[in-house]
């Protein structure tokens, strides 16, 4: 095909341009002022136009045959779907155009990609293989997606930097502007070019989305943060005016969020019709080419169309008319192509119905191949919930023997930052964020104020002493910490984030059950977010009341993948956090407020390479009739009980489990089997606390060594008040612990 006829397909879709505009450099010129685009018109470009026209005809009919192939996977798929050969199929049909037009512009292994799963198209224009796809789809053990543990069109690909994909809507948007900043923060932080590689200066991160995802909150906080720091991600809003059987002015208010995001700054934002390839593809270039410039992050709304159903679970003929839909099947983006490829000499009839019919064959014999490939083992099942190659409940990380102390004793606060301070110095890839943790966001202000550190003062000086590069104040959004910290960690950077209360968690609890817990496992340990989350948890402060005061560990010990610490003294809380930080597992490090400052649980200072493994547990009193497994504030409370039940002849072992997933097994059976009786004793709720699983395997695995029912002392089945009395009566306290002594003993 002729140059001239190429800019004839760039002027329709653009309207009148240079002649010879038509190059990555020329097409791609973005606004100089992105702020002031229209949010709903394809912008013009702009600049010097030198260059030759770089679409060839060999390039048109590869565009085509991407778009045809994505087209006949779906359909296969459905074919196999039909056969029962395959489990689930959700299609990427009507969404070709903008899919192909964006992996043109984008760099597979240099860029990174976080899609979801209407991009089948995006992934083949990347790289990925019919037989890689249709391997993920019957769920085979050699699929390079998640190795037979994702459903179909759920995409990962390592060699692409395709970062593994989970099922819930807009969860990996914040994980995209964490990727993205962590290449911001790595050209902050000058110690990091010599530790984290696949990083590049002008690298692009790559995020798309429903028109129905942008309800999600994280939508509007992945955009507040991406624009706040100018982060060079490309949001692809691929609108096909449904989720499910919502459509989008039901959803969205205005029916059109290009509109509702106009007030974004330093957001370079266009709209184009996603059917149409050229304008697609004009319209990519810009947006790639101003995030490759820094200029900040770059917003496509492409209307597309979704010819097929949600997925194979829903059937559109229920909620939409024959006549929208066959309004729909006028825009089709491979008709439309094809078309055009005819009408403009490119390609005859005749030729592409041999491009199809080559396609028809390859996803034969791939699927053919795809069906001989065996499922993964049953007994793969348990690899990769944790790190196949860091143990941290291994001696390696047992320091604590011989460990000299030295200086004045400190207290909890004082020896979690000591900790802090130490492993940042030692390692640049630790950084540190969340709510108000800074000692003073705005720098020039440091030297004229004492500065915070956290709430508690956890984090005070770490910003003074490492910069604000690594230790920086984040938005009230608990959602976004977690999110963008494991993007972050995918990248190779080892976050340390502060959610500032754990009544405070559940805005994350998404990103953490979902997506931080289960990266590892779902790409068959392709990718992973090795991370720390330290959360001030507990009651016993008076005043705290029901939001201040919260202790649900159970919801997290039963996730697997999560590693949950949870230390008793200032001592335990140094070398737990050490090595909570240097394990390759997600941590949930809880912090009891109550025993930050308390005089009885201070140390003096470990050296800088002390350590205590995970699932070891320490026996802090030795006791012969009765033994109490505890953990956290109950701990000292235990104590003191035990001393008072001494006094009436009854000697009282009592075991610290330190972390609570995984906990130390070995340490309750063998003091179990020395006492024959047992308490376990908590500051969680009785009922479905976590007391309830150490007493069920109790009495499963130790039932013939016991002489008395296993005994709970936990909060009461409600919540915690806010005046002092009634705070007391419902948190267990000394005199509980001690009425249950009695009580067993007796028995």
């Amino acid at each position: 095909m002729s140059d001239l006829k190429v800019l004839r397909l760039v002027k329709k879709s653009e309207g009148d341009l240079p002649e010879k505009a038509f190059t990555a450099a020329a097409v791609a010129a973005p606004e100089p002022t992105p702020a002031a685009v229209p949010a709903i018109k394809p912008v013009p470009a702009r600049g010097k136009q030198t260059e030759k026209p770089k679409l060839s005809r060999e390039e048109m009919l590869k565009m085509f045959r991407t778009m045809y192939l994505s087209r006949r996977l779906d359909d296969k798929e459905i074919q196999m779907k039909g056969q029962n050969r395959i489990f689930f199929q959700i299609s990427g049909a009507g969404h070709e155009a903008i899919l192909v037009a964006a992996g043109m512009c984008l760099k597979p292994g240099y860029d990174w990609f976080y899609p979801y799963y209407r991009d089948r198209a995006l992934c083949l224009e990347l790289g990925m293989t019919p037989l890689e796809m249709l391997l993920e789809s019957v769920g085979a053990e050699a699929d390079p997606n998640s190795h037979g543990r994702q459903m179909p069109s759920h995409w990962g690909h390592k060699k692409l930097n395709i970062v593994s994909q989970s099922s819930p809507t807009g969860t990996q948007l914040l994980q995209a502007v964490g990727c993205a900043e962590a290449g911001y923060r790595m050209k902050l932080i000058k110690e990091l070019k010599k530790r984290i590689k696949n990083f590049r200066n002008d690298e692009v991160v790559y995020v798309s989305l429903g028109d129905g995802t942008t309800s999600e909150g994280e939508f509007w906080e992945a955009l507040n943060t991406a624009c706040n720091l100018k982060l060079p991600v490309v949001f692809l809003l691929e609108d096909n005016g449904y989720a499910i059987s919502v459509p989008v002015e039901v959803q969205t208010a205005g029916g059109d969020v290009s509109k509702l995001i106009s007030g974004f700054p330093n957001l370079y934002r266009q709209r184009c019709d996603g059917t149409d390839l050229i304008e697609s593809l004009a319209t990519m270039r810009r947006a790639v080419d101003n995030c490759r410039k820094g200029r900040g992050p770059s917003f496509v709304h492409a209307k597309v169309i979704r010819p097929y159903s949600h997925s194979l679970s829903d059937d559109e003929k229920l909620y939409r008319s024959e006549v929208e839909r066959v309004a729909d099947a006028e825009h089709d983006p491979i008709k439309r192509f094809g078309a055009l490829l005819v009408q403009e000499g490119v390609a005859g009839q005749d030729e592409l119905q041999q491009l199809k019919g080559e396609v028809d064959r390859e996803i034969i014999e791939a699927a053919d191949a795809a069906l001989l490939s065996p499922q993964p083992a049953p007994e793969t099942a348990t690899d990769f919930v944790y790190s196949p190659t860091v143990d941290p409940t291994s001696a390696e990380f047992d320091t604590e023997g011989n460990a000299q102390l030295s200086g004045h004793p400190g207290t909890m606060v004082d020896l979690i930052n000591r900790c802090l301070h130490t492993e940042m110095k030692r390692d640049p890839r630790v950084i540190a964020f969340g709510e108000d943790i800074a000692d003073c966001s705005r720098e020039e202000s440091l030297d004229q104020v004492k500065g915070k550190g956290g709430v508690f003062r956890v984090t005070a000086n770490l910003q003074r002493e490492f910069g604000s590069a690594r230790v920086f104040n984040s938005p009230l959004a608990e959602a976004n910490i977690v999110g963008r910290a494991i993007g972050m960690a995918t990248r190779g950077l080892k976050p340390v984030v502060e959610i500032q209360f754990f009544d405070y968690i559940w805005p994350a609890f998404h990103q953490i059950r979902n997506e931080l817990a289960l990266l590892r496992w779902r790409s068959g340990n392709e990718f992973s977010a090795p991370l720390v989350m330290r959360v001030p948890v507990g009651g016993y402060l008076k005043g705290g009341a029901i939001y201040h005061s919260q202790s649900g560990v159970s919801i997290f010990t039963q996730i697997p993948g999560l590693r949950v610490v949870f230390a008793s003294n200032a001592l335990d809380a140094n070398g737990l956090l050490r090595t909570s930080i240097r394990c390759d597992d997600p941590v949930l490090f809880l912090e009891h407020k109550h025993l930050y400052r308390q005089t009885y649980n201070k140390s003096p200072y470990p050296p800088d390479d002390f350590m205590i493994p995970f699932g070891k547990a320490k026996t802090v009193r030795e006791g012969t009739d009765l033994s109490i497994i505890t953990y956290g504030a109950l701990v000292q409370r235990s104590l003191v009980a035990a001393r008072q039940a001494e006094q009436q002849g009854i000697s009282v072992e009592i075991i610290d489990l330190r972390t609570l997933n995984p906990y130390d097994w070995n340490a309750i059976a063998e003091s179990v089997k020395k006492t024959s009786r047992v308490i376990v004793a908590h500051e969680d709720s009785v009922s479905f606390g976590y007391g309830a699983e150490i007493a069920a395997r109790i009495s499963s695995e130790l039932f013939e060594y016991i002489d008395a029912p296993v005994r709970r002392v936990g909060a009461l089945d409600t919540f915690v008040g806010y005046a002092p009395q009634l705070e007391d009566a419902i948190l267990p306290q000394v005199a509980d612990v001690l009425g249950a002594i009695g009580e067993l003993s007796g028995y």
